[in-house]
């Protein structure tokens, strides 16, 4: 798994990830939950659902925090099925504030 780093002050990496989840993963709270998760883990970016009924998020920082978002997603919540994941690796983007959900595309 390959991942475009930056460095943060004090040196920390830092990655920002695209994430498209394929499943059952509309109807079934994965972008609350997936919010959720983000803001535990102090990461900013956003989610949304997809026409094609997958979901897509960004989320960036610590490398750390990200690879475990990537994690989670993997599984999901509780009544979601995941059966696909595909991960892209982006350019940090300055700026961010939040992670927030957006209107679906």
């Amino acid at each position: 798994m390959r991942q475009d780093r930056a460095l943060e002050p004090g040196g920390r990496a830092i990655a920002r990830a695209r994430v498209i989840v394929r499943g059952r993963v509309q109807g079934v709270g994965f972008r609350a939950s997936a919010e959720h998760e983000a803001r535990r883990r102090t990461l900013v970016g956003w989610v949304r659902n997809r026409s094609d009924d997958s979901v897509e998020l960004e989320c960036q920082g610590r490398s750390s925090d990200v690879d475990a978002l990537i994690d989670w997603c993997r599984r999901g919540p509780t009544s979601a099925r995941v059966i696909g994941l595909d991960v892209s690796w982006q350019p940090t983007i300055e700026g961010e504030t939040a992670f927030a959900i957006r209107r679906s595309s």
